[in-house]
């Protein structure tokens, strides 16, 4: 007879994923206490050390823990996959839903969608995860997740992805910069002046690409990976930057003014939209998500993220 639950199960993905349980409390909104009387009742229940305690560095996952760790999210797909039949059958949305987004503009967009969605959809317990455009692909493959917000940057052939914004690159510089001034800048405009280069998987790519046309590299002058650094950075003038969603500040973390100007000339928009498998909407839940981030655009609730609605 089985003598653990499917919560509990949740509670260790969780934890196994955060790293701690301290993490794992804010990611699911569940007290530490709660989780980590979980995390007790199924190392009794199984007989083993699901997790080595380190103090300092928090809890890393002991051999046999890794390999519970890959069944406990295999039970959870399958016990989400009956929801989901139950779900079909009965027309009502409902059951978990794990909302991937990319890191770099998840600030500007997924609190506002999931807010609204959770109000139109008490009955789905949703966790949202941020990443980078890499770790959205390979999380919907191994379905840890069952949607991502992203850019269409290098999709692979398995995943389904429906655009819903057009949005240009912009500059983004400092009020000292010598270009600072003008309307909007050209790539060859840039192409001589120090650049601060947000180095994040496939995201670098894109930025670099868009010296392309004028056959000449960019003076990178810095490299990171968080958005809020280099934002700074370039408001401190180390350099101008690349951004396609404009934060609503023009201020950067440190309280320095930044200026944000059109890129002129042929380079490539991204399309932001929703990443899927190839079945995903055979959920209610999923496609109940995507029509109801569709809408949000269409009807210009999510119109402080710029660009051109594609729906």
């Amino acid at each position: 007879m089985l003598r653990y639950t499917l919560r509990q199960l949740e509670y260790f993905v969780a934890v196994g994923e955060a790293g701690s349980i301290a993490r794992a409390s804010e990611r699911i909104n569940v007290s530490s206490p709660s989780i980590s009387a979980a995390i007790t009742q199924l190392e009794a229940e199984f007989g083993l050390p699901l997790f080595v305690r380190q103090h300092a560095q928090g809890l890393s996952l002991t051999e046999g823990g890794r390999r519970m760790l890959e069944q406990a999210r295999l039970v959870l797909r399958e016990a989400g996959g009956m929801l989901d039949i139950a779900a079909e059958i009965s027309g009502n949305v409902r059951g978990p839903l794990a909302v991937g987004c990319l890191l770099t503009f998840a600030q500007l967009v997924l609190p506002t969608l999931r807010r609204g969605f959770e109000a139109g959809f008490p009955d789905v317990r949703l966790r949202q995860h941020e990443m980078n455009q890499l770790e959205l692909i390979s999380a919907l493959r191994r379905s840890e997740i069952d949607i991502a917000l992203t850019y269409d940057l290098d999709l692979p052939a398995d995943l389904q992805f429906t655009p819903v914004v057009k949005l240009p690159p912009l500059a983004l510089m400092s009020p000292q910069h010598p270009l600072a001034q003008q309307d909007s800048v050209s790539i060859d405009d840039l192409k001589d002046h120090p650049m601060v280069l947000l180095d994040l998987p496939l995201s670098a790519g894109y930025f670099l690409s868009l010296f392309h046309q004028i056959g000449k590299p960019p003076v990178i002058i810095e490299r990171t990976r968080d958005m809020a650094v280099m934002r700074s950075m370039v408001a401190n003038d180390f350099g101008y930057s690349f951004v396609n969603v404009r934060p609503l500040s023009d201020t950067s973390p440190d309280g320095n003014p930044v200026r944000y100007l059109p890129v002129s000339g042929p380079v490539r928009a991204l399309r932001m939209g929703f990443l899927t498998a190839q079945d995903a909407e055979r959920s209610n839940t999923v496609r109940a998500f995507l029509d109801y981030g569709v809408e949000m655009v269409r009807s210009g609730r999510l119109s402080k993220i710029g660009g051109t609605p594609l729906v």
